[in-house]
């Protein structure tokens, strides 16, 4: 019986965490953003990364807006 109870618990809970996630939505993208993007592709283009320690620090700095 405890068994029981105990998966029921986790199963609402996965439930209730995913229903949460889902209703997460995108925002749209601004003409500034969509610059950027179009920035850091030119940037690649014209001076690639030199090597992986400079294309992960790249793609970090571009994920944290830096």
């Amino acid at each position: 019986m405890t068994r029981t109870r105990t998966m029921t618990v986790l199963m609402l809970s996965l439930t209730l965490a995913c229903t949460g996630l889902s209703g997460c939505k995108r925002h749209h993208e601004t003409a500034g953003e969509k610059l950027d993007k179009f920035g850091n592709k030119v940037q690649d283009t014209f001076d690639p990364p030199k090597g992986p320690a400079e294309k992960a620090g790249r793609s970090i700095d571009r994920a944290t807006g830096n």
